[in-house]
């Protein structure tokens, strides 16, 4: 970095809505390009983002200050730095320089005893590798598969979820549900970078990142093998690894060599996957095709976590399976609960989502972990840290059938929690503790709240139940429809937020003629939000 002294304003006084803008020029102008084909465009424009003042500050400010895991140093052991530091930085930043080994951090992996191996890079090679992500990520957003949800933006597992339900919800279906063993860890370098087929300079950079090392308890170890995961770009790279497979599954699946039948859905979420059809036979074929596949990237699945199973029926392995958090499961049940045809004919079962027991019980031991750690806390510290555990949890799984289970959570709360304030109370009655630490509250309940103050214990039940809108097919936030994203998202690079707040609200209507409209209706009709858009550029 330059020594000289960069004043502090400098970087306070930037215009980030201009520098947002900007770089989503560019991104949406390669997603066009890649969609189109024309890869002589794309390179161009990968180029011109390369070199760009705005995409270099906008990357900058991604890893330093609205990355959550900004605080986490690699080998050149800088946790965070000033605004001046900053704006050196972003000027610094250039492609082709020799890349710094990561630091090696193992975190426990959720639910088991096994850990994950995180490779942290320097605060230098996570702004580049922003910047490189910001170039190669529209290229292959027009490229990557419908039902592949992991690790891109504006898609989140609760879409795959929602996949998963529009394929089971008219039919039973055998599942394969699989998972690829160490996926980050061993994806085949060479065959990685073919893949990406991307300009010298970007290509070259990748491979000194991925040739760079890996640093663990002062020891310097050679990364022949695999992508470290815990690198900015390193979440992309896995997915170009993995894309493809669906289109492979489809084309290459046939039920007794001869008749063709309905093609597989396959519902990928990062390296998890799962593939559902009605026949078993296909399913075990597809299986043969997904491992045959995953050799040439160097990744196998994972036996212990691959098995075939039924939505509906008994098999060897169960009923049902859990993917990502939730219990997918069917259910038979009489006419008067059944799920119905597309022309009304009764299913005879029922399609219910819901959280998984593994889910529910690492939830329930972390509540009670919560509460013992407060044994001597007061009531409104302990309100404060349950509040944000509760609700997060609730919303993640605010959009299938969990009111019950709710409802019985939160019984087993009130149980631990009357247990903190008996032990606290020996010589008290249960009234007495109860008309201390509860109150009523009409048509809420008994509500866990202090005497002296305002803030309660929210309840899992008080969460409402609400289905997730799957994102439709092929779409993404390079497309260019502000009036899709603004609906669904409440924001967007290229409009205001009040814009985008209206739009969501008024579902891209006009107020004044009562039409539906789109981003090209909008360059010809000038009535529609007249004061909130003024002379926006589109």
């Amino acid at each position: 970095m330059a020594t000289e002294e960069i004043p502090m304003d400098k970087w306070k006084n930037i215009d980030w809505k201009k520098i947002e803008k900007n770089v989503f020029k560019l991104q949406r102008r390669i997603y066009r390009a890649s969609n189109r084909g024309d890869q002589k465009t794309v390179y161009r424009l990968q180029k011109l983002l390369t070199k760009s003042r705005s995409a270099k500050l906008l990357a900058v400010r991604r890893v330093t200050q609205d990355n959550q895991g900004k605080k986490t140093a690699g080998i050149d052991g800088i946790k965070s730095l000033t605004p001046s530091q900053r704006y050196t930085l972003a000027s610094n930043l250039k492609i082709g320089r020799r890349a710094s080994p990561v630091r090696r951090v193992w975190i426990p992996k959720p639910g088991t005893s096994e850990k994950r191996g995180l490779g942290i890079p320097t605060m230098y090679d996570r702004a580049l590798q922003t910047l490189i992500k910001s170039t190669l990520e529209p290229e292959w957003e027009a490229r990557f598969e419908n039902n592949s949800y992991g690790f891109r933006p504006a898609r989140s597992c609760h879409d795959a979820i929602e996949a998963i339900f529009n394929a089971i919800k008219q039919k039973a279906k055998w599942v394969l549900d699989a998972d690829i063993a160490k996926c980050f860890d061993r994806i085949d370098q060479k065959a990685l970078l073919k893949k990406i087929n991307t300009i010298p300079v970007i290509r070259r950079q990748i491979k000194a990142w991925l040739k760079a090392g890996m640093v663990d308890n002062g020891e310097l170890y050679p990364t022949k093998e695999g992508v470290p995961q815990g690198g900015t770009v390193s979440p992309l790279l896995m997915n170009i690894a993995l894309h493809g497979l669906e289109t492979v599954i489809k084309t290459r699946s046939q039920y007794n060599g001869r008749m063709k039948v309905n093609s597989p859905i396959v519902v990928r979420y990062a390296d998890d996957l799962v593939i559902l059809h009605e026949e078993k036979k296909v399913i075990e074929q597809c299986q043969s095709i997904t491992s045959e596949w995953l050799k040439e990237m160097g990744l196998e699945l994972k036996p212990s976590k691959t098995k075939i199973v039924h939505t509906l029926k008994k098999s060897e392995a169960g009923v049902g399976f859990d993917f990502l958090g939730f219990s997918i499961r069917q259910y038979r049940v009489g006419k008067t609960k059944s799920g119905k045809t597309s022309h009304g004919k009764l299913l005879g079962f029922k399609t219910f989502i819901k959280p998984s027991k593994q889910a529910i019980k690492n939830h329930t031991q972390r509540l009670k972990e919560e509460v013992c750690k407060q044994k001597a806390g007061k009531q409104e510290e302990l309100i404060k840290i349950l509040n944000p555990i509760i609700v997060g949890w609730c919303n993640f799984y605010s959009t299938v059938v969990s009111k019950k289970i709710f409802g019985k959570i939160g019984t087993n709360l009130f149980a631990t929690l009357l247990a903190w304030a008996t032990r606290r109370h020996p010589k008290k009655s249960k009234t007495w503790i109860a008309k201390k630490y509860w109150r009523i509250i009409k048509g809420k309940g008994w509500i866990f709240q202090p005497t002296d103050n305002d803030r309660r214990l929210t309840k899992h039940v008080e969460t409402p139940i609400k289905r997730h809108q799957k994102v439709q097919g092929h779409r993404s936030p390079y497309d260019g429809d502000w009036v899709y994203w603004s609906k669904r998202l409440g924001c967007y690079p290229r409009i205001p937020k009040r814009v985008a707040r209206l739009l969501k609200e008024q579902k891209g209507k006009c107020r004044e003629c009562g039409l539906f409209f789109t981003e090209a209706d909008l360059i010809e009709i000038d009535h529609i939000f007249p004061k909130e858009i003024g002379g926006l550029d589109i």
